[in-house]
C-alpha cells in the first residue's frame, strides 16, 4: 500500500496510527502541503480534493477521506479491531471519531486557516481564537463523552484513539490550554507511549 500523507496532517496521522495498529506495510509518499503540491495536476488526477491523505490499496484501488479510510481498514483488515463489538458501543466510538474528524477538525485545517487570513483578511490573533474556539468547543464534550481512563472507550485501543492523539497534538502545537481537558490529557499520554503511535509521529 502508498499512503500520500504530510507529517504534520491531522488526518494523515490518524490512518498512520491505524495501518500500525493493523501491522500493515505501506510506503509513505510525502505531498508538502505548505509547498502547495496537493495542488499539482498530478496529485488532483488521484485525489480531485486535493487533500491529504489518499491510499492506495494493495489492489491499486485509491482511498480518500480519512475517515473512510479508517472504516475501510476495520472493514478489510479486521484484526486486531479497532472497534467494539456491540453496535451501541460501536456507535459511542464513531462518535467520537466523528465529533473529531467532522467538527473540529474541518475547521481549522490549513485551508480554512489560510483563506481566513489571505482572503478574509484576518490577522494572526484572529485566527488563533478562531482555531482556540473551535478546539475548545469541541473538546469540551469530547471530556464528558471519554469513557475510559487510559482510552477513549473501554481498556483497549480504538479508532477514537487513533483520531484523539493528532487532534491533541495540533492543540499543542497551537498553544490552547488543556488544563479543562484532564482526561483527554491523561488518555493521550498514555496512547503516545504505545509503539503503533509513536511510530506514526510527526515529529520522526
Amino acid at each position: 500500500m502508498q499512503l500520500y500523507d504530510y507529517h504534520r496532517s491531522s488526518a494523515a496521522y490518524r490512518v498512520r496510527i491505524a495501518l500500525n495498529l493493523k501491522g500493515l506495510d505501506y510506503e509513505r509518499l510525502p505531498v508538502n502541503l505548505v509547498a502547495g503540491e496537493q495542488r499539482s495536476g498530478d496529485y488532483t488526477a488521484l485525489n480531485p480534493q486535493g487533500l491529504v491523505p489518499a491510499l492506495v490499496a494493495d489492489d491499486g484501488q485509491v482511498l480518500t477521506q480519512s475517515l473512510a479510510i479508517l472504516e475501510w481498514l476495520e472493514e478489510c483488515r479486521p484484526e486486531p479491531a479497532l472497534l467494539p463489538v456491540a453496535p451501541g458501543d460501536r456507535a459511542r466510538v464513531r462518535g467520537m471519531m466523528y465529533l473529531i474528524g467532522c467538527d473540529i477538525h474541518p475547521l481549522n485545517n490549513l485551508r480554512v486557516l489560510k483563506h481566513l487570513t489571505g482572503d478574509l483578511g484576518v490577522d494572526e490573533d484572529a485566527k488563533l481564537a478562531w482555531y482556540h474556539h473551535w478546539l475548545a468547543l469541541g473538546f469540551a464534550a469530547l471530556e464528558q463523552q471519554v469513557a475510559g481512563e487510559r482510552y477513549c472507550f473501554g481498556d483497549r485501543v480504538t479508532l477514537a484513539d487513533a483520531c484523539l492523539v493528532p487532534q491533541m497534538y495540533n492543540a499543542r502545537r497551537f498553544e490552547l490550554d488543556l488544563a479543562p481537558y484532564p482526561r483527554l490529557v491523561a488518555i493521550s499520554a498514555h496512547l503516545e507511549q504505545l509503539p503503533a503511535f509513536a511510530a506514526a509521529a510527526p515529529d520522526l
